[in-house]
């Protein structure tokens, strides 16, 4: 596991060269745009809805007694909660509406590095990529809000909570890199097909991951070379897999 997890952060190695080379920038413009605008609109409802989760979960205190000290770690629970929740929403809306756009990428850095021009892969429109990408992350979204919510209770008991924050992120970055793997697998396997898939290779998706959840810890520039960069590494990886998992039948 450790050592598929390292081979998916490495795998971003060389990543900007390879989209130059292959000229993949032109694919990214409208993901761009989609990436900002779901950034923007996210991280204002975040900010408008922290305060009043805080105050929610305040009422709870029904005592005079440490009801200031209460609400104050109420808040930052409310905000945590946001924050956490809000970059789950954003990563699952940005991979799912970017599915159509991020399929010629992937198919283009297949061909770049097996030669097979024309492929006897699996055929989609726009329209199946579309839903296809939606399905996968609608799944991926209430799977990671289920082991999210009972690990970021569980993170603020004492000690424990540090080992729920990185469980936390290892979960995000799994779905994160789950999503990026499925722009090359969507041409080979079905959607039970693919799940499967990456179960069995998750150390892979957990590298894509972590690099992905880094980039978006980076102000403005983050939000922009996320999607890039690691849909370019997680297609170098899969296609990798894929000819492996070839040579073994």
């Amino acid at each position: 596991m450790l050592k598929n997890i390292l081979r998916g952060i490495t795998s971003y190695t060389n990543s900007f060269k390879l989209i130059g080379q292959l000229k993949l920038w032109k694919y990214f413009f409208i993901p761009i745009g989609i990436s900002v605008a779901t950034a923007i609109i996210i991280g204002f409802i975040s900010y408008s809805l922290s305060d009043n989760i805080g105050v929610f979960i305040a009422k709870i205190w029904i005592w005079d007694w440490g009801k200031e000290t209460f609400t104050t770690i109420s808040n930052f629970i409310g905000g945590a909660t946001i924050v956490v929740l809000g970059l789950v929403l954003y990563k699952h809306i940005i991979m799912a509406l970017s599915a159509p756009f991020m399929s010629p990428v992937s198919e283009k850095i297949e061909a770049h590095f097996t030669g097979e021009i024309n492929h006897n892969h699996r055929t989609t429109s726009f329209k199946e990529q579309l839903w296809r990408g939606i399905r996968i992350n609608v799944r991926n979204l209430w799977k990671e809000i289920l082991f999210t919510i009972p690990l970021l209770l569980l993170g603020f008991i004492p000690i424990i909570g540090i080992v729920s924050t990185i469980l936390i992120f290892l979960v995000q970055a799994y779905y994160a890199g789950f999503g990026n793997m499925d722009y090359t697998l969507e041409r080979h396997y079905k959607y039970k097909e693919s799940i499967q898939f990456v179960k069995k290779y998750k150390g892979y998706a957990i590298g894509n991951g972590i690099v992905f959840m880094l980039f978006l810890l980076i102000p403005v520039i983050g939000i922009i070379l996320v999607l890039p960069l690691s849909v370019t590494a997680a297609s170098k990886q899969t296609v990798d897999i894929l000819e492996n998992h070839k040579q073994q039948i």
